[in-house]
């Protein structure tokens, strides 16, 4: 076991946050995650730290999850089932999906973060939830080190939402997840936000799967920053989901407000309008602030600590709650 001491975890987590592990270890295989869990019980674990801000020194022992690999289980005329290992990038296993024209998951490219992590918070992007390609999830149980597999309907699975966050969080460490993709008949998903406007504006009237991947990489890159240029998370916030009867009093007061709807009783109201609405898009506050393109992404210029930035967030809910009457979620995970 290679554990090394006194490490910073700057280059582990994506919002650059310049932290100290006391102790620190690379797992590239689950038989050495096993072995490593008999002896030590009480870890913190870190793998593409997309989806975190560390505020503080880690007293724990931190267990960086580096196993790769895919493999393809069994496939039809129609369909491709595969096993991907927790520590494969996820931006690039979504592009050798598209290489390989399985279909699915195109409209999650360049979200930032490893494979493991995506059943956890259900990631999301235009239109498409990952649960709707997820068939398993193979799982360590930390006390009992016994490798168990989660069903689809095991995880729970809701919007940014899955059991890995509620009753069992801190309980297991996700080892690989499997996914169902499409061979041919690809259930193309153009309608949500920009990326029909983006493929009429390269005058694309049948895309393929790359072309949707590409047109997503293209109004990624023009709204969001690029973490190894400045440090960030992606989206902060979760977008709230309001009653109807609420949503159209707030209507009243703000015609313009953009919504989705979730059902015939609920509507989802972006975040990131309510928070430029309230004047933060563009602030900068020494070394941290808010994106300038996007008011969802909160940032790190550089030297910033997580516990600026946690303040700042803290510091928007208030100003939306008292302004909207709208509670903002924290989508990161704050590591207090």
């Amino acid at each position: 076991m290679n554990i090394q001491h006194n490490i910073s975890l700057k280059k582990y987590n994506t919002f650059g946050i310049d932290v100290i592990a006391k102790r620190f270890i690379s797992i590239d295989a689950v038989y050495k995650l096993q072995q490593l869990l008999k002896i030590e019980k009480d870890v913190f674990l870190i793998s593409g730290g997309s989806n975190m801000l560390l505020t503080k020194d880690i007293e724990q022992l931190v267990v960086h999850i580096d196993i790769k690999g895919i493999s393809i289980d069994k496939e039809d005329e129609n369909f491709v089932y595969l096993t991907v290992n927790a520590g494969e990038n996820w931006h690039n296993f979504v592009l050798w999906c598209v290489d390989n024209n399985y279909g699915g998951i195109e409209n999650l490219s360049l979200i930032p973060g490893n494979v493991g992590t995506c059943p956890i918070q259900n990631i999301g992007a235009y239109g498409v939830e990952v649960k709707d390609t997820i068939t398993k999830v193979e799982a360590l149980e930390i006390a009992t080190q016994k490798l168990n597999t989660f069903s689809n309907q095991d995880c729970n699975f809701g919007y940014r939402n899955s059991i890995f966050k509620n009753d069992a969080k801190g309980k297991y460490i996700i080892t690989s997840v499997g996914f169902r993709l499409t061979k041919k008949h690809h259930n193309l998903n153009t309608s949500y936000g920009a990326i029909a406007t983006e493929l009429a504006s390269k005058k694309i009237e049948k895309p393929t799967l790359k072309n949707i991947s590409d047109a997503v990489i293209a109004i990624r890159k023009s709204k969001l920053p690029d973490p190894k240029v400045i440090g960030n998370s992606g989206s902060f916030f979760k977008n709230p989901v309001v009653s109807k009867d609420f949503f159209l009093t707030l209507q009243k007061k703000y015609p313009n407000i953009p919504s989705y709807t979730v059902s015939d009783s609920e509507i989802k109201v972006p975040a990131g309008w309510l928070i430029e609405r309230a004047g933060f898009k563009g602030n900068r506050f020494g070394d941290f602030g808010v994106h300038e393109k996007q008011a969802l992404v909160l940032v790190n210029y550089g030297n910033a600590s997580g516990k600026e930035i946690y303040e700042l967030a803290q510091k928007i809910q208030q100003n939306i709650l008292e302004l909207f009457e709208i509670s903002l979620e924290i989508e990161v995970n704050i590591i207090h």
